[in-house]
């Protein structure tokens, strides 16, 4: 998990948090976990994408109808990520990101999130963030990103305004001694 300094000069990943799906010589790619698309919903997504009959979607949980869809990043801001848990992998579909986690970009996977046949903890993303080759390794050694391990709260948890506070104080860094600017040694 990549997690933003606070003097990022890019304002499109301030204070966020990017759960790395992959990262080799040939670049990066990862999904932003804690900004919600603007003015956009699980249910309206399915709606714009005509997923479901009206009874269908009359079918579908309340909560999950209302739950955010998220920005996954600049990259691609039309197509959709789901960043769920392993216990649901489509054949050839999912790709496996951890030993429990996967990423699928499938409308297969939204149909079997809304009728309870998918996986059991979930983030819808639209677009993603990527890096050209060494410009991740870059940013880092310019004091752009500080990293941790993920958690599932953090990943999959609906309080997307509290993220990144919670990251940081998971790898013991409280948010309030962060200063924006940098210094090498």
């Amino acid at each position: 998990m990549l997690i933003a300094m606070p003097g990022m000069s890019d304002p499109r990943f301030d204070r966020s948090l990017i759960f790395m799906c992959a990262h080799s010589e040939n670049g990066a790619m990862g999904i932003i976990v804690n900004k919600a698309a603007p003015m956009l919903s699980f249910g309206e997504l399915t709606s714009q994408l005509d997923l479901f009959s009206a009874s269908e979607y009359e079918a579908i949980p309340p909560e999950l109808r209302g739950s955010a869809v998220l920005f996954g990043g600049p990259v691609e801001p039309n197509r959709g990520f789901v960043l769920h848990t392993s216990d649901y992998l489509a054949d050839e579909a999912s790709m496996p990101v951890g030993k429990e986690l996967a990423l699928t970009a499938t409308l297969d996977i939204l149909r079997d999130i809304a009728t309870g046949k998918g996986p059991r903890r979930s983030t819808l993303a639209l677009g993603y963030s990527g890096w050209a080759p060494g410009q991740l390794e870059d940013e880092i050694q310019r004091n752009g990103w500080l990293h941790g391990e993920p958690d599932e709260a953090v990943l999959f948890g609906g309080q997307h305004d509290i993220k990144y506070d919670q990251a940081l104080r998971k790898i013991g860094v409280d948010p309030l001694m962060l200063s924006r600017d940098a210094g090498h040694a």
